[in-house]
């Protein structure tokens, strides 16, 4: 084994140690390394058993405590090495006389390693972890018992599934993945980054066969990978999907499907393999030289620990990857890292005889991509399991680094000895200041000046020289008080007169608590206390030391919040000096975590640096944000988003984010032409098959339309039928056979224009009368779409060309409907209408097939179908919903709003109005919410059952479809309503059966991706004409009007 290998496998099993330190201090809240450590040892590798350990009320707890501020001056120890790093072992080392002992127990431990990797390519550290990962899935499946996820299924139509245009690719969600998702494309859209892993090779020495255990892993995750960066560059899907390289981690990670990962434990999972994966190619490239891993230059910095221990002064440089910084207790990210910088007293560190003990790290060499973990999750003593941490942290998009540069360290301590007396002398301005707003001695305390003021007001009210309860005559009602003899009974009120009450038995009314009447001032009583004697001249004295006290009272008061303000500034801008704003990295992406510690889902904001935007990546859905959106969904505090890891990225180093230009020509390249050949072949073959799906697609339509036309066109020479009336009840527009479903009312409307033209024409030929009837048909038409009907009206349901005319279709489009109308079959019921019934078919047959689109004609026609067809969801589900029967009310809204929405990307006036759909559908989720909650509340098996099935079959899937449109506030708003209702219950004592089954379902309801689900087949509809169609719609859109819903 060479030197270089041999120090990569140090750095590996210092790396992994590390991992399981980490994964344990974020499930107890534990920080003492040395407890980690020794519980870790005792619980030989067995994460659950070493968990065990920590929380139990006998922990074994080192002696010496202070021992804990020197830890990172041990070789063997990183504090902050998260990932794949190489730590430096030139230690200086000053605590005497263990060394040799140290030195020998670190050789012998990497001896064992060596040993160990050089059998099986795995190192102890790697075998430990599979071990615990392995209790933990066990564990999971013991005690959670989760159902795997439900799967969404792409929609059928694969125009629904095609990419617009240049817009980003999104990446589906493939059981439990938003995790993968929102990592991965945070580091695609690093230029830099996604040029190394598109261009990577495989080493050749690789390709015939691995040498070991992780070359088979790495290997082929690389290459899965790089297919899935292609298809994110060129393919001209909405989304791909990633199986085949989150199948490699799930093996790797020995999960099951509905097992969620956690965001930092991927990413560390992940940059450790690409960083293998590069140093087997670097290895073999080299030539002579040491090899260059293009992974740890671009995540990976050092920072120098320096220390003191008991007067003895360490200095130790460390390499990290992500960075992990705490949350709780801090305000803002300098804050965060202002904690992480400095730990102990630091005053030693310029002191020769102090005995205090600390340290302070600066960062000597920053990587270009710099990552934070948040830990936002501790564990809780009490309750015994993880919980979030949903304070609010701000973080800014530029961070400002100089002040924990090593470089400035001496500035850096000036102006932190600064700041630490300047918030010493703010405290003590606040503590003033405290005391002047909340004056008093008691549990109620006051503004001091608003005392003086009262004081000032008692002593000005007019004397009274009489006690306040002196002049009230005890035998008489207050007034607003009321006797028992004017209060009529019961009996009285209903007919019986006071006589058949016996005299020597009064009622016994029990007194009645009302507030705003018994308590009533008499009008002739002081609205205020008042002193009962005071002279003239005391009353000046007092005014006036009242009066003066109170402005100097004032004054005070405003010289304190001056001076605070003054310090905050000053505070505020102490490093905002030119040398302090030289090193500025730019919030690059943001993960953030929905949910609780042990389910939740994840999505990422990231920054467009050629478009200067936001967009947000959820899964499939990639859509523009803002600044606003990622400070409320990110910052915390408010619902249960909060970020989760943040990356920033060197604002200096343009290669990270700079696209790549031709060699020769100039020109910048884009798409498919920054793939190299073996991508670019990939790419184009997986565009054919999808181009494929739209061909089948496009012609099964156009098949469907081809037996259209042909059943259009055997329909004129069939034979004329009868007048037998249609079925009752049958919505004729849908299901009759004639092209414009002609219903009675239509056909009255027909007969009518045709009487009409008939008593305007003279010349009574067939093809005059027709052409009259049809004009005027038409201008009636016409004045119905141009009228401003009330909504309870819709004039669009009485007649197909209203829609049209609203909605500007082609003349061609209205005048053959029309034809179509007149030359309708049901029209041949007398001699007079029959002859114009021909001649209206023999025009229908004159129309040339490039004179009007048959395609468009029919588009036109089934899209007032779908009109028709959401109206009666819509009302259906509108009087379902107004008779309480919300379980069946929703799938009628849900397809009202889906069918609706269709509508009305085609145009304003192609359906209903989105908000009113929008609102009820949303009330009646919240109702449903609400019942399956109480119902779980019961604690009854059975309840609690039906509950858990309503949310599971009913709002689970349709949260997808409140989520999907990020500008509609008040679903999202809804949404964050039910999931905080369930979320209540983790902190609530209950049954450990009814913990189990809250423990399953809760996943279900946070990890709610924006994919729509598949629902059953439409509910089925009931059969209307249009006069009743019209009759029942105005009769609900009315009652709506009278009870007007809130939010409408």
């Amino acid at each position: 084994m060479t030197v270089e290998q041999n120090v990569l496998q140090q750095s590996k099993s210092q790396k992994h140690q590390q991992t399981f330190l980490n994964q344990l201090r974020e499930i107890t809240g534990i920080n003492d390394i040395q407890v980690l450590q020794q519980a870790l040892k005792d619980s030989n590798g067995n994460l659950e058993l070493a968990v065990t350990f920590l929380t139990a009320k006998n922990a074994k707890v080192p002696q010496q405590e202070e021992a804990t501020y020197y830890q990172t001056a041990l070789p063997g120890n990183d504090r902050y090495i998260s990932v794949g790093s190489q730590a430096d072992t030139n230690v200086i080392d000053l605590t005497g006389d263990d060394k040799d002992d140290l030195q020998r127990a670190i050789a012998l431990s990497l001896e064992e390693s060596n040993r160990a990797f050089r059998e099986t390519g795995i190192t102890d550290e790697e075998q430990a972890i599979s071990r615990v990962l392995e209790a933990s899935i066990a564990e999971n499946k013991a005690s959670l018992k989760r159902t795997h996820p439900e799967v969404w299924s792409d929609s059928p139509n694969p125009y629904d599934r095609k990419r617009q245009d240049s817009c980003p690719v999104g990446l589906k969600n493939v059981g439990n993945t938003c995790w993968f998702s929102a990592v991965i494309q945070s580091l695609f859209n690093l230029l830099e980054f996604r040029r190394l892993v598109l261009n990577y090779n495989p080493p050749a020495s690789a390709q015939d066969l691995p040498r070991n255990q992780k070359e088979h892993r790495n290997l082929p995750f690389m290459r899965e990978l790089r297919y899935l960066f292609a298809l994110l560059v060129g393919s001209k899907r909405k989304y791909v999907d990633p199986s085949r390289a989150v199948e490699i981690l799930k093996d790797a990670f020995k999960s099951n499907d509905s097992q969620q990962q956690d965001v930092s434990e991927f990413t560390h999972k992940l940059l450790d393999w690409l960083e293998d994966a590069f140093q087997i190619k670097a290895e073999e490239e080299r030539d002579g030289e040491k090899p260059k891993n293009p992974m740890v230059e671009l995540f990976y910095g050092r920072f120098l620990a320096v220390g003191v221990l008991e007067g003895k002064k360490f200095e130790n440089t460390e390499m990290f990857g992500q960075y992990p910084l705490q949350v709780n207790g801090f305000k803002d990210l300098h804050e965060c890292l202002e904690a992480a910088m400095i730990e102990g007293e630091i005053e030693s560190l310029h002191s020769e005889n102090s005995g205090k003990s600390g340290q302070e790290h600066w960062f000597t060499e920053l990587p270009p991509v710099l990552t934070f973990e948040l830990s936002r999750f501790e564990f809780n003593q009490a309750l015994g399991r993880p919980e979030k941490i949903h304070n609010k942290l701000e973080f800014p998009p530029i961070l400002y680094l100089d002040r924990y540069m090593h470089k400035n360290r001496e500035i850096t301590r000036i102006k932190r000895d600064e700041i630490k007396r300047l918030k010493e002398y703010l405290t003590v301005l606040q503590q003033r200041l405290e005391r002047y707003l909340s004056y008093g001695s008691g549990p109620k305390r006051f503004p001091l000046v608003d005392v003086l003021q009262y004081a000032l007001e008692f002593a000005s009210s007019k004397p009274v020289c009489t006690s306040p309860i002196d002049d009230i005559d005890a035998s008489a009602p207050l007034s607003g008080t009321v006797t028992t003899q004017t209060i009529p009974s019961t009996t009285e009120q209903q007919g019986p007169s006071s006589s058949e009450i016996p005299s020597t038995s009064p009622v016994q009314r029990s007194v009645i608590h009302k507030p705003f009447t018994q308590s009533r001032i008499p009008p002739d009583l002081p609205m205020h206390p008042a002193p009962r004697h005071i002279t003239e001249e005391e009353l000046s004295v007092l005014e006036g030391c009242l009066h003066r006290w109170r402005t100097e009272v004032e004054n005070d008061t405003r010289d304190l919040q001056e001076s605070i303000s003054r310090i905050h500034r000053t505070i505020e801008l102490m490093y905002s000096d030119k040398s302090m704003v030289q090193v500025p990295y730019r919030l690059h992406a943001v993960l953030v975590h929905e949910g609780q510690a042990n389910a939740g889902h994840y999505w990422a904001y990231i920054y467009d640096h050629h478009q200067r935007r936001w967009m947000k990546y959820n899964d499939i859905s990639v859509t523009k944000s803002t600044w606003e959106e990622l400070e409320r969904d990110s910052f915390g505090g408010y619902r249960n988003a909060s970020a989760y890891c943040l990356m920033y990225i060197n604002d200096k180093e343009q290669f990270l984010i700079q696209e790549e230009f031709n060699k020769e020509t100039g020109q910048m390249l884009l798409g498919m032409d920054t793939l190299p050949p073996d991508l670019k072949d990939y790419v184009k073959e997986d565009n054919k098959r999808f181009e494929k799906e739209l061909e089948e697609w496009d012609a099964e339509l156009a098949q469907k339309v081809q037996q259209e036309k042909l059943l259009a066109s055997q329909t004129p020479r069939m034979p004329a039928p009868s007048s037998a009336p249609v079925q009752a009840g049958e919505p004729e527009y849908l299901e009759q056979p004639s092209r414009t479903d002609l219903s009675k009312q239509l056909k009255e409307d027909s007969v009518r224009a045709i009487t009409k033209a008939l008593a305007e024409q003279e010349d009574r030929s067939p093809e005059t009368v027709m052409q009259t009837a049809i004009k005027l048909e038409y201008a009636r038409l016409l004045k119905l779409a141009q009228d401003d009907p009330p909504p309870e009206c819709d004039y669009r349901l009485h007649h197909a060309v209203v829609y049209f005319m609203q909605n500007e279709a082609p003349k061609k489009i209205i005048e053959r409907t029309l034809l179509e109308q007149f030359g309708d079959h049901n029209l041949s019921f007398d001699e007079r209408c029959r002859n114009i019934m021909k001649v209206a078919q023999a025009k229908l047959e004159m129309i040339k097939p490039d004179e009007l689109n048959m395609e468009e004609y029919e588009r036109w026609h089934q899209e007032y179908r779908n009109y028709r067809e959401t109206t009666m969801y819509l009302m259906v589900g509108l009087e379902l919903f107004q008779k309480k029967s919300y379980m069946e009310a929703l799938l009628y809204l849900i397809y009202a709003y889906q069918n609706n929405k269709e509508l009305l990307s085609k145009g304003l006036y192609r359906g209903h109005d989105e908000e009113l759909i929008s609102h009820y559908r949303r009330e009646c989720l919240l109702k449903l919410n609400e019942h399956a909650a109480a119902l779980f509340e019961s604690g009854d098996d059975q309840e609690v059952n039906n509950g858990l099935i309503i949310m599971n079959e009913l709002i689970v899937p349709c949260l997808p479809l409140l989520l999907v449109d990020e500008t509609e506030e008040k679903d999202i708003a809804a949404v964050e309503d039910m999931r905080n209702r369930w979320c209540s219950y983790l902190g609530q004592e209950m049954e450990p059966n009814l913990q189990e089954k809250l423990t399953d379902f809760l996943p279900k309801l946070l990890d709610c991706s924006t994919e729509i689900k598949g629902f059953n087949d439409p509910p089925k509809l009931p059969s209307y004409s249009t006069h009743e169609l019209c009759e029942r719609f105005a009769r609900i859109m009315l009652s709506l009007s009278r009870t007007p819903a809130d939010g409408r």
